[in-house]
């Protein structure tokens, strides 16, 4: 992930963070965050009243998530990016498992297209058969439903 001069995004806190925080810097729910916590994919230490405390690298790689999910990848595929960023690179596509992960994004939505498209030649093929079987509206059909 890149943050360009001026996006609005400020990556190191002050002080240690409660989950609002978090979330309001990274533009997502307090549900979203305990969803990215439910998937290991941000671990966050406990103050011994209970609360999150979160740091700089979890506010990371929750901006990280959600910048995933912008393109396509959702929060159940994140971990190769975030396990490489929590290794010590500086994006988060500079491993392996994360190249991988976007090949494999790119064959389901390959197959996704493929299906859609098998789906709209069937649905003009049958269209075709009914304009070839229907009268025009000129010399009426019997009918009282008006085609658009």
């Amino acid at each position: 992930m890149t943050l360009p001069p001026g996006s609005g995004f400020t990556l190191w806190a002050e002080a240690p963070m409660q989950i609002s925080e978090l979330a309001g810097r990274a533009g997502v729910t307090v549900k979203a965050v305990r969803y990215y916590e439910q998937l290991g994919l941000v671990a966050p230490d406990r103050l011994p009243n209970g609360y999150r405390d979160y740091d700089d690298e979890q506010l990371r790689a929750v901006l990280e998530i959600r910048d995933l999910a912008e393109t396509g990848i959702p929060p159940g595929k994140a971990a190769p990016f975030i396990d490489c960023l929590g290794s010590g690179h500086a994006r988060s596509d500079e491993c392996p498992a994360s190249v991988a992960a976007y090949r494999e994004g790119i064959a389901e939505l390959d197959a996704a297209i493929a299906e859609l498209e098998r789906r709209r030649a069937q649905l003009a093929h049958r269209l075709a058969e009914r304009d070839e079987s229907i009268p025009s509206p000129a010399l009426g059909c019997g009918c009282d439903v008006n085609p658009t």
